[in-house]
């Protein structure tokens, strides 16, 4: 079992109980000194509300110094200073109420930034530990790490397929929000597969595990889940920068109010108001809201930058096969000839394509068991590779393949062939001799294709270009009518860099993939997007986003929650600033006690950070069905 799926994601950090105690500490000193002032004991009230504040300024130092250590300077220094010259000239009320306002500040933002990684989170902890497992008739509950593929497994009402698998059973009703966000339960039947992590919504049934717990879908969410969680938005590292100039202007501003007043306490009340600063406790808040509610609807993001550089995308590069398309070939249309049906040749042609393994062999099988149909297993059987299959069905001799593979073999006359459009492949089927019809397969646009890409101009994307590996022909044919601004064909995996590269001139590049081919293109990007959690590997792990399920629509409400989430950002930073600016100001004229610039302050802070929490509540306006 993966180290990601044995971690406990319910236990308390060692600084959240830090937090906790200082915010314990600096409150019990505030209200003991009340108190005592009350009482008539105002010497003893000061000393106390020392002894609050204190543990606090400690603790602060110690942070301060662990992060000029790694070359970061913050406004946590601003809250030393006024906590410092608060104690040095006496005004132990003050200190007090920053300490507390400073430690209650700390705790709020980390209790915020916890609450907005809900989803993400519930993710982590739904991570199944057992399974109950077929075994000479008996049922064993087993550790996941025992599960191999092959093993029949019983998943009762409730409970979480542990693993990916196929459905034995008739059918099965599985609610997957948690993994895609859709809401309503889904209906899986028999030979359809399960993705490890969804919750058994009907009654039980029989799963065949497919892979091992570590390789499965769930372990790979989780992965990406616990990536996602560790990173810092160029916005919040321009916060950082812009605290400097904040920290500057606000000693600046301090000595000048002392200087010119000749009153320290100025000085005292200016340093007070600006601590701690909206800028940081906003930005992480907002852009964690943001990952979070992304990963409610399917999208999962790798960290805060990932979801600030998606927030500002201009142009959109998507791969053909498996992303605009469905990248299964689907048949479009069946000619019998003579006396066969549609229905007969379907079923004759399946029946000998179960003994090969090639895509368009599978998809005509799949059609056919859509259709409800029970297939004889086919006798004597030989497949040449790439050309097509020989065999007896019913004790018929079928030949299926390419139409040169089959006409080539037949004893009576050939029927006229359909007219083929690009991309789309012809098979021939031949029964005891004679052309019996063929089958036409194309690999099809997805559906709503074209109002997605309108929905995402919506969003601001401005440029949207096709990139594909296969002939121009193919590409100009399935991109028809979806008014792209260009479309590239014929690329190798070098050119689809070169072409991200050159695109980058008008603005940040995402691009959508999902194969091997593309892990180069995505990670050139901007922002690369994979198609899917088991797709494949390379792209999964080159890419920024992951969409959780092969949908292509789920880009949409991705790039619109990303937008949301960066504007609810920035309106908390210009009015936190601004407010405290404006106070720092009337503090540094005389019209602020630092008392009352600490409780303006702590006002202002409590504010910015639940706003920045409205990002959990974004609901992408341009919600449609599945692609």
């Amino acid at each position: 079992m993966s180290a990601a799926l044995s971690a406990s994601p319910a236990t308390v950090p060692t600084h959240s109980r830090v937090k906790i105690a200082l915010v314990s500490v600096a409150l019990t000193g505030l209200v003991a000194g009340g108190a005592a002032r009350l009482g008539g004991w105002p010497d003893y009230a000061a000393l106390i509300w020392a002894a609050g504040a204190l543990p606090v300024l400690a603790g602060l130092l110690v942070e301060i110094i662990q992060s000029l250590r790694r070359g970061e300077v913050g406004l946590d220094i601003v809250a030393a200073l006024s906590m410092t010259a608060a104690l040095i000239f006496g005004e132990m009320l003050a200190a007090a109420v920053v300490a507390l306002m400073y430690a209650g500040g700390t705790f709020l933002e980390s209790f915020a930034e916890g609450r907005a990684r809900r989803e993400m989170s519930a993710l982590l902890t739904r991570v199944p530990r057992s399974a109950a497992r077929h075994r000479n008739g008996a049922l064993d509950e087993v550790p996941l790490e025992a599960i191999e593929p092959g093993d029949l497994l019983l998943i009762r009402r409730g409970e979480f397929a542990p693993v990916d698998g196929l459905v034995v059973s008739a059918n099965a009703l599985l609610d997957q929000a948690a993994l895609t966000g859709e809401s309503l339960p889904v209906r899986v039947t028999q030979g359809q597969e399960v993705m490890s992590g969804s919750t058994n919504a009907g009654e039980a049934f029989d799963l065949r595990a497919t892979r091992r717990a570590a390789d499965s879908t769930y372990a790979g969410i989780v992965r990406l889940v616990e990536a996602a969680q560790q990173s810092k938005a160029p916005m919040a590292r321009l916060a950082d920068r812009y605290s400097l100039l904040f920290l500057l202007v606000t000693v600046v501003l301090a000595a000048a109010a002392w200087v010119l007043s000749g009153d320290p306490i100025r000085a005292v009340a200016v340093l007070v108001i600006a601590t701690p600063c909206p800028l940081i406790l906003a930005v992480p808040v907002a852009l964690v809201a943001g990952l979070s509610r992304a990963a409610h609807f399917g999208v999962l993001i790798k960290g805060a930058k990932p979801l600030e550089a998606l927030a500002r995308v201009k142009t959109l590069i998507l791969d053909k096969t498996g992303t605009l398309t469905e990248g299964q070939p689907k048949i479009v249309s069946i000619e019998p000839f003579g006396s066969y049906t549609p229905e007969r040749l379907l079923f004759l042609a399946a029946a000998l394509d179960q003994a090969s393994k090639h895509p368009i062999a599978q998809a005509i099988v799949a059609e056919a068991q859509a259709r409800g149909m029970t297939l004889p297993v086919p006798q004597s059987v030989q497949e040449i590779p790439g050309e097509g299959v020989i065999g007896h069905i019913d004790g018929h001799a079928v030949i299926i393949g390419g139409a040169d593979f089959v006409v080539g073999r037949l004893t009576g006359q050939p029927g006229a062939s359909p007219g083929q459009s690009a991309g789309e492949v012809l098979v021939a089927l031949a029964v005891d001799g004679v052309l019996a019809g063929h089958l036409l397969l194309a690999d099809a646009l997805r559906p709503g294709t074209g109002q997605l890409l309108a929905g995402l101009r919506g969003q601001g994307i401005s440029r949207i270009l096709l990139a594909t590996g296969d002939r121009p022909a193919v590409a100009l044919a399935i991109s028809e009518g979806l008014g792209l601004e260009g479309v590239h064909a014929a690329l190798t995996p070098d050119q689809k860099v070169l072409l991200v590269l050159t695109e980058r001139k008008n603005g940040p590049v995402m691009m959508v993939g999902d194969g091997i081919n593309d892990a180069p293109a995505l990670a050139a990007a901007d922002i690369g997007v994979a198609m899917g959690v088991r797709g494949a590997a390379a792209s999964t792990e080159a890419a920024d986003v992951v969409l959780l399920v092969d949908h292509l629509d789920r880009i949409l409400p991705g790039v619109e929650i990303a937008r949301r989430a960066l504007m609810i950002a920035w309106q908390s930073v210009v009015a936190g600033i601004g407010l405290s600016v404006l106070g720092m100001v009337a503090a540094a004229l005389g019209y602020l006690t630092p008392v009352q610039g600490a409780i303006l302050q702590e006002v202002i802070d409590v504010a910015v950070i639940l706003n920045a929490l409205r990002a959990l509540g974004i609901s992408p306006r341009s919600q449609q069905g599945a692609l």
